[in-house]
């Protein structure tokens, strides 16, 4: 199984850490985005362990949470789409198509 993380997921990690280091603690950023890659790279051999996220109920569309964030994930027959890495208490909201 394949897992890619899109760019809104890497931009994800990139403001968790630059949130640390605005708080002046960026070992704590830096430890937080490492134990999420580690976290991500759990779907490799368990593609479904995340549950379905709440907001939308579609089977493909899942999460691992990770306090205090979630990873949701797309979930594909081949592969793993990370989209997005953000607080736990953010209602996730796709843009309409």
């Amino acid at each position: 199984m394949k897992v890619y993380i899109s760019d809104s997921g890497f931009d994800d990690l990139g403001c968790i850490k630059d949130y640390y280091v605005a708080e002046q603690i960026p070992h704590i950023g830096e430890e937080f985005v490492v134990s999420i890659v580690r976290h991500i790279e759990t779907l490799i051999d368990n593609p479904n362990i995340g549950r379905m996220v709440p907001e939308f109920e579609k089977e493909k569309i899942r999460e691992l949470i990770h306090p205090p964030f979630r990873i949701v994930y797309l979930r594909e027959s081949d592969s793993i789409h990370v989209v997005r890495v953000w607080r736990s208490e953010r209602l996730l909201v796709l843009p309409e198509t």
